[in-house]
């Protein structure tokens, strides 16, 4: 294990510097169901590339570290057992392939990385290996994977099976996919395997590239990567850790992981967990930087923030909370009264989420019932929420870092891009006056931004031991 991630990184006031990345979806819906409707929320043109690439410049202007994508495929169907209510509310569906939007937004910045969700179960990894050696191309190494196995049977249904594989075997499966892609952009292709020699008729010398070989328990794949080595060869894997499984996962293949804990106590122990995972996979603590949820409501001040917070209330759509929910918890909600009272919901699930919210909101103690609960959903979805002017909502950001070691916030919007545009404005320079932001990009790499230690996986990392350069040098 090197020392090359040994501390996490600072601005140069010398201080831990905040991460950011920005929390989407290709779709109307993402984290706060009903807000689409506010009138300066442009959400219903996320099938346009205007959109997108106006989001892309304004996270560039505020300096953020990368755009996260999150993905599903698949409806969430599991209240009433039925897509309606999702599709009525616009909880998540419609939603449109993430990977698509990437050249376009690449194309008006020069820096802003993205994190793209795609998962394991349903795509063969050589034809994604490609994809996600294309786009790191395209981007100048501007691109990281977020891996994912599923979690929506609909998902599984659609694409012809029963449900999806059991939990543990979904990332038994997961592993060997990822040697795979390993294999294919880190393995297979020599560094200078392109000569381009015209005067020869020459383009890639042949002995330079090799066939993978793999043959698996999931995948056979013996031929050749048809994808030269791009910027990163293998972009930046990020994965989203909680179950014990997901961490052995994580702190085998991940360099960044998103969490949600809604407290800074349960993040906390969340960032503690998935260290101890990178250390229990020989790597060091700190080569995983660690993003939690955010949803921040700001403005010129105080009393600002507090008034368009109670405005984005007013449009919380309590069905598409519920929704979102009953496919996050497995369990359909929509067998309770939105009046009733959680004390009264025979549901251990239901109660220790409630408990953890309450806790959240500073509303320990009092009765809530199934409405409160999908309206505290309704603004930020599972993760806590900021409301405060620029120099409060920094302040309470660096306190959730140094209370947990966090390395950076993914932040979900409310409305957008409003809600970006406002932590540009606000949040950014309150943080650059704490000394707890970037003034200016570090040149390269999306991995070179996040580590500071080159453009390629650093030797302790899982994929690492299926690069050609560290192979042909051990044989020598």
């Amino acid at each position: 294990m090197t020392d090359r991630h040994t501390q996490p990184p600072t601005t140069p006031a010398g201080k831990r510097e905040i991460l950011f990345n920005a929390f989407d979806m290709n779709c109307v819906v993402h984290q706060s169901p009903g807000l689409w409707r506010h009138p300066e929320d442009r959400a219903r043109e996320y099938n346009t590339l205007a959109y997108w690439t106006d989001v892309a410049r304004t996270l560039e202007k505020g300096l953020f570290d990368g755009l996260f994508i999150a993905d599903v495929l698949g409806p969430y169907d599991v209240f009433a057992a039925t897509p309606d209510a999702a599709l009525s509310s616009g909880a998540q569906v419609p939603v449109n392939d993430p990977f698509l939007l990437v050249s376009a937004m690449a194309a008006v910045t020069e820096h802003l990385g993205f994190g793209l969700t795609a998962g394991t179960a349903y795509e063969h990894p050589y034809p994604f290996a490609r994809r996600l050696g294309t786009l790191d191309h395209l981007t100048g190494g501007r691109v990281g994977w977020n891996v994912v196995t599923g979690y929506l049977p609909s998902a599984a249904q659609n694409m012809g099976q029963d449900d999806q594989m059991e939990h543990d075997a979904r990332y038994d499966h997961a592993d060997e996919y990822m040697d795979v892609v390993y294999k294919l952009l880190e393995g297979s292709w020599e560094d200078d395997a392109v000569v381009a020699d015209k005067e020869a008729g020459v383009f890639t010398d042949t002995s330079k590239v090799h066939r993978i070989e793999h043959e698996g328990r999931y995948f056979k794949t013996p031929g050749i990567s048809v994808v030269e080595p791009s910027p990163q060869r293998m972009p930046v894997v990020y994965q989203a850790g909680a179950s014990t499984r997901r961490r052995a996962f994580a702190g085998k293949h991940a360099e960044a992981v998103f969490i949600n804990p809604p407290t800074k106590e349960l993040a906390k122990a969340s960032v503690q967990r998935i260290r101890q995972a990178a250390v229990d996979a020989g790597r060091d603590p700190y080569s995983v930087r660690i993003f939690a949820m955010q949803t921040v409501v700001t403005g010129a001040d105080d009393d600002a923030a507090q008034a368009k917070y109670d405005e984005l209330v007013q449009y919380v759509d309590p069905i598409g909370g519920l929704v979102l929910m009953s496919g996050w918890m497995g369990l359909d909600l929509s067998q309770f009264d939105l009046d009733q009272p959680i004390g009264d919901v025979e549901s251990n699930a239901i109660q220790s989420t409630v408990e953890t919210f309450q806790k959240a909101s500073g509303r320990e103690g009092e009765p809530w019932t199934v409405r409160q609960l999908a309206e505290w959903v309704g603004v930020g979805g599972f993760g806590p929420v900021i409301v405060g002017g620029g120099e409060s909502a920094a302040r309470q950001l660096a306190d959730w870092q140094d209370e947990t070691d966090v390395d950076g916030f993914n932040l979900a919007y409310h409305i957008t891009p409003g809600t970006f545009e406002d932590i540009v404005e606000h949040v950014v320079p309150a943080l650059q006056r704490l000394g707890r932001y970037k003034t200016e990009y570090t040149p390269g790499t999306l991995r070179h931004k996040l580590f500071g230690a080159g453009d390629h996986l650093p030797a302790e990392h899982h994929g690492a031991q299926f690069q050609l350069r560290r192979r042909q040098a051990a044989e020598v």
